[in-house]
């Protein structure tokens, strides 16, 4: 594998001086600016802006463009920044990337315990970085660990206990899938969504309805 280091430096520099790069496609709507600015106000600057150099001594920012913008509309003076060095255009973007991407994804009934830990729905709903949608499946709905089921294809389910709860509309399910797997069974669903059009919703039920299209048009023996 190629590496390449890189030379970096943290500092601080006036958030009004670094520049926005070009190419920057992480668009943040007003809900998401205010739990941005919630966030900030609550927890402080404490993730560096990501910048390069570039050849006329001016920042360029590669990561952080959105807390860099409030962070100057509020008349902060210094922002913590982090210096990737002289690097080129596509390393730049790959940065950019990396920056905003994530690698791998919550286990549902961890991550429900651990923000179920910080307080009330409402406070963690304020700040987090979580649709009102992916909270409300996070914490109401049921989790189900199909490697736990013990369930034969002829076994009858036996029927739901009545509930004065609101009626469930959807239920969010854990799979595992060997490694080498993994990667074909998202691009599946992922050019379901595309060709379905399933992205009127958040990125759990739009994963969801691709799954439920998949078994009701699947080709039998």
């Amino acid at each position: 594998m190629k590496t390449n280091n890189l030379n970096l430096s943290f500092g601080k520099a006036d958030p009004k001086s670094l520049q926005p790069n070009s190419w920057n496609t992480n668009v943040v709507g007003p809900q998401n600016e205010e739990k941005l600015a919630a966030s900030i106000e609550r927890l402080g600057m404490f993730k560096p802006i990501i910048v390069r150099e570039r050849l006329d001594g001016s920042l360029e920012i590669l990561g952080g463009e959105h807390r860099a913008q409030y962070a100057a509309s509020k008349g902060i003076k210094e922002v913590p920044i982090l210096n990737v060095g002289r690097v080129d255009d596509n390393k730049a973007k790959e940065i950019s990337l990396v920056d905003n991407g994530r690698y791998g994804t919550d286990d549902t009934l961890q991550l429900a315990e651990l923000l179920d830990s910080l307080g009330s729905h409402d406070e963690i709903a304020s700040f987090m970085p979580y649709s009102d949608e992916e909270l409300h499946a996070i914490f109401d709905s049921s989790i189900i660990d199909l490697s736990e089921l013990d369930i034969d294809e002829g076994d009858d389910l036996p029927a739901p206990e009545p509930t004065e709860r609101p009626v469930q509309t959807h239920q969010v399910m854990r799979f595992k899938v060997p490694v080498e797997d993994a990667h074909k069974v998202s691009d599946l669903i992922d050019k379901i969504q595309q060709e379905q059009g399933f992205n009127s919703s958040d990125s759990l039920t739009n994963a969801g309805d691709a799954l439920v299209w998949l078994c009701h048009n699947q080709k039998e023996d």
